[in-house]
């Protein structure tokens, strides 16, 4: 796991004594769910694992959320729309 280090504060001072403008904090990187597990390929009738990749209004969560790689999301993205259609899902929530 890579762990990137961010200061809070909003400007750190360099070794010249200037103020740099970046600020620098700890997120700790996200992996795809789907490659790391292994897991089966992503089917639009298997509702408990879409609903896991869609918000409270029925919204699809983008990549930098989820953590997704950008082929399962894609896949993702697909069978939610599929489901949509059919009816499995709603398309906005209630």
């Amino acid at each position: 796991m890579a762990v990137m280090k961010r200061s809070g504060r909003k400007f750190d001072k360099t070794k010249s004594g200037r103020k740099s403008k970046f600020k620098t904090q700890f997120f700790k990187k996200k992996f795809c769910r789907f490659c790391v597990g292994k897991a089966p390929s992503i089917d639009y009738k298997d509702l408990n694992i879409l609903q896991k990749f869609i918000t409270e209004r029925g919204k699809i969560t983008p990549r930098r959320i989820s953590g997704n790689c950008a082929r399962h999301q894609r896949q993702i993205t697909v069978a939610i729309k599929r489901a949509r259609h059919i009816a499995l899902l709603p398309y906005v929530a209630e």
